[in-house]
C-alpha cells in the first residue's frame, strides 16, 4: 500500500481527481489519512465473503458512480483476482474501463513502486491517452505517508511525559505478521517464519547501537499482539534506555517522522519509515530487495540486508552485516557519526 503511492499521484495529476482506493485489511484507510492523492477508501476483510461485507454497497455504489473514468486493478497474487473480477462484474463495469496489473509480467529487475508507476501510465481502452497524459517521471512524487497535525500534538505530548521528547529514537521492528498471536508459536515451532531473527542477535544488535549512542531511546515498536514477545527481548538486553512501544499504526507512523532511524525485517512499518524519509535498515528474507526495498521521497537513506540470491532467511543473516547497514545509513545521514561511535 505504501509502494503504491508512486502511482496514486501520477493518476492524480494525469486525470486530474484524487484516487478511490479500494483494499482489504483495516491498514488500508489508516494508510491513505491525509493524503492528498486519496479521496475515498472502502476496505474489506480479508475472510469474510464480499457479498456479506458491509464495504460491499458502497463500493458497489461508487464503481457505478465513477463511470467512465479508468479502474487500475493493481493487486497481481493470484488467489484476490477471481473476487476482484466478480466484484467488477456485479457492478456492472465495463470491462474497457478496467487494466490488471497481472496482466503485465514483471520487467526483471524492476522494483515495485516503479512497475506500479509504469501501470500507471497505460491507458484503458474507454480511455483516450492522448487527453490524459501522463505527467514526466521528475514531477511524481512518493513513495510517501502524511501525518495529521493532532497526530503530531499528540506524539510531542506523548514523549514529553515520558522524558523522550528532543531525544534521538532509534525504533526497532523485529515482527512480521507471523510473530502475531496464534501465528508465533505455529511458525516457531514449523520453522516456516523466514523473516524471524533470533533473540540473541535482537539483544546484541541493543547493546551495540546503545554504546554507540547511549543517550538515544531505543524502542520496541510492534502491534499489541507482539508485546510479549517485544517483553522477551527488553528483559533479556537489560538496557536503561530501551523500552516498547505498542500503539496504533498512525502513533508509529508519527514516531517515524521525528525517529533517528529504524531497523526492521521486511514488513510494511519498514516502508512507511521510509516513506516518512526516516534512514531505515531491512533484513530480508525470502524476498528479494531489489524488488521491496523502501523508498524514500526524499532520498533519506535505506539499506537492505539478506535476501536471494545470498539468503533466504533472516536468521541465516549475520550480526556484523545488520550492525554495518546501520552505520551506514546513519553515516550517510550523519557525516563522521562512525568515527564519533567509535571513539
Amino acid at each position: 500500500m505504501v509502494m503504491l503511492t508512486p502511482a496514486l499521484n501520477l493518476l492524480h495529476a494525469r486525470y486530474g481527481l484524487p484516487c478511490h482506493v479500494i483494499g482489504t485489511g483495516s491498514w488500508t484507510s489508516v494508510m491513505y489519512q491525509g493524503h492528498p492523492d486519496v479521496c475515498g477508501v472502502w476496505s474489506f476483510h480479508r475472510h469474510v465473503p464480499f457479498l456479506l461485507d458491509g464495504a460491499w454497497g458502497p463500493v458497489r455504489r461508487a464503481l457505478r458512480d465513477s463511470h467512465p473514468g479508468p479502474i487500475y486493478v493493481c493487486e497481481a497474487h493470484y488467489r484476490q483476482l477471481p473476487r476482484i473480477r466478480r466484484m467488477l462484474r456485479l457492478s456492472g463495469v465495463d470491462s474497457r474501463r478496467c487494466l490488471f496489473l497481472a496482466d503485465e509480467p514483471p520487467v526483471s529487475p524492476e522494483h515495485l513502486a516503479d512497475r506500479l508507476v509504469r501501470f500507471g501510465q497505460r491507458t484503458p481502452d474507454s480511455v483516450a491517452a492522448t487527453d490524459y497524459r501522463s505527467p514526466p517521471s521528475s514531477m511524481i512524487d512518493g513513495p510517501r505517508l502524511h501525518i495529521l497535525q493532532h497526530e503530531r500534538t499528540a506524539r510531542d505530548a506523548w514523549l514529553k511525559t515520558r522524558g523522550w521528547h528532543g531525544r534521538d529514537l532509534v525504533l526497532v521492528q523485529p515482527g512480521n505478521h507471523r510473530t502475531m498471536g496464534w501465528r508465533r508459536a505455529r511458525s516457531r515451532r514449523l520453522n516456516t517464519d523466514d523473516k524471524w531473527w533470533p533473540l540473541e542477535n535482537w539483544v546484541a544488535l541493543l547493546k551495540h547501537v546503545h554504546a554507540c549512542r547511549p543517550d538515544a531511546m531505543l524502542l520496541l515498536c510492534g502491534s499489541s499482539v507482539e508485546v510479549p514477545m517485544l517483553e522477551e527481548i527488553r528483559s533479556t538486553a537489560r538496557l536503561p534506555n530501551l523500552a516498547v512501544a505498542s500503539g496504533s499504526l498512525r502513533e508509529l507512523f508519527a514516531l517515524c517522522e521525528v525517529a533517528h532511524s529504524m531497523i526492521s525485517v521486511d514488513t510494511g512499518p519498514a516502508h512507511a519509515a521510509a516513506a516518512l524519509s526516516l534512514p531505515v535498515v531491512v533484513l530480508f528474507g525470502a524476498q528479494p530487495a531489489q524488488y521491496w526495498l523502501p523508498r524514500s521521497p526524499a532520498g533519506s537513506p535505506a539499506a537492505g540486508v539478506g535476501g536471494p540470491p545470498r539468503s533466504m532467511r533472516v536468521d541465516q543473516i549475520p550480526l556484523e552485516d545488520v550492525i554495518a547497514a546501520w552505520h551506514s545509513v546513519v553515516e550517510q545521514t550523519e557525516p563522521g557519526s562512525r568515527r564519533h561511535s567509535s571513539a
